[in-house]
């Protein structure tokens, strides 16, 4: 039986990014805590008896947007609300992203005392500069204090995510954000390459970004640095201490099953009867979620999973054995020939005793990997 998952998304913001390209709102007026989190009760509800299910919870992301914006009492309601519905394993994960303003980060105690386990803290950049550039709303000694905060109040599992290539960074930046972000002695961190996706603000208005050269040294210089200090690259973007890796995230990876609910939230489910493989999708404007219970179910065909398993499981340094491959997709590892067998053939992919991964040429080029075996 896969592990079953649960994404919770809280769209509201206080600004919204010019590079953000999530369902996040920047906050009008008063948020809506409490009918919101009626809503999101009642969808995991809907969703429990629509597909019948009955597994104990692995892992909870509540992401967005912004949701530690909320109370921390309106969070607890939540938890126990949905604790109610569906038993929580006994080392269930629990990460919520917040901020790292003042005004969020005074809430962490409160939200470790109600079963926060995880922090997945937005720094983006301990340079004020930079920030200002990202149009972020904290500035780089709130991202410290935030970080001792978690520590502080008891947080021995939190994440700090920061960017590169951005606007007027050059390498010394990047290696100035890594070496800060490694005094603070997260468990986890997440590095990526900024992106200008399509519906933001820097894809109508592009900033000048570094050259491709620079953004990949600087790529690989940090990376160096982050292993010199123990922290293993086991995704594209993510890196984490031994036994420090998201949980959560690697269940989407592994082409786990999970839950979504929220604004716009995704799920993923593999039902028995019917044997098949689903897609969830709630509606994505809050006003809407909020007034109507539709939703979008998609069922993967058998001829596009060996892709969609791939998307996600490739992602990983440890790679996936047929085996997995065959309990996640119900299908026979015959179905991945010829592209498999091609993409060993022609060093992208390493195979030894049935467990597949990338090379280094094959992270490298992913995407020239995955295409090999579109439907």
């Amino acid at each position: 039986m896969l592990p079953l998952s649960l994404y919770i998304h809280i769209p509201w913001c206080l600004k919204k990014c010019p590079y953000c390209d999530f369902n996040s709102h920047a906050v009008k007026d008063s948020l809506p805590e409490t009918h919101y989190i009626d809503c999101l009760l009642a969808d995991l509800a809907r969703d429990i008896e629509r597909y019948q299910v009955t597994r104990p919870l692995h892992s909870i992301f509540i992401g967005g947007g912004t949701p530690s914006l909320f109370s921390p009492e309106s969070i607890n309601r939540l938890l126990r609300g949905v604790e109610s519905q569906l038993p929580f394993s006994a080392d269930i994960e629990i990460t919520m992203e917040a901020n790292p303003s003042t005004f969020e980060f005074e809430k962490f105690a409160e939200f470790n005392a109600i079963g926060i386990n995880r922090l997945s803290i937005g720094v983006q950049s301990f340079d004020d500069a930079l920030l200002t550039e990202l149009g972020r709303v904290h500035s780089g000694n709130e991202a410290i204090l935030a970080a001792e905060m978690a520590h502080k109040v008891g947080f021995d599992n939190f994440n700090l995510d920061l960017m590169f290539g951005l606007p007027k960074s050059t390498l010394a930046h990047s290696e100035r954000d890594i070496r800060t972000a490694l005094a603070l002695q997260p468990t986890h961190l997440s590095f990526y390459q900024l992106t200008l996706e399509p519906n933001t603000y820097f894809y109508r208005y592009p900033p000048v970004l570094p050259s491709d050269e620079l953004i990949f040294n600087t790529q690989q210089h940090c990376q160096r640095i982050l292993a010199d200090h123990d922290y293993a690259q086991y995704e594209v973007s993510a890196y984490s201490l031994s036994g420090k890796q998201c949980r959560h995230n690697v269940n989407y990876w592994q082409f786990g099953d999970y839950l979504g609910i929220g604004a716009g939230a995704h799920g993923k489910l593999s039902l028995a009867l019917p044997n098949r493989v689903i897609r969830t999708q709630k509606n994505k404007h809050p006003d809407r979620y909020q007034q109507e219970n539709d939703f979008i179910e998609t069922v993967i065909e058998a001829a596009d999973l060996p892709l969609e398993f791939l998307m996600n499981q490739l992602r990983l340094k440890q790679g996936f054995s047929l085996a997995h491959y065959s309990a996640a997709t119900g299908l026979n590892a015959a179905t991945l020939e010829p592209a498999l067998t091609d993409c060993v053939k022609a060093g992208l992919l390493v195979e030894r005793e049935t467990v597949y991964y990338c090379s280094d040429n094959g992270w490298n080029f992913l995407d020239d990997v995955l295409q090999k075996f579109l439907a």
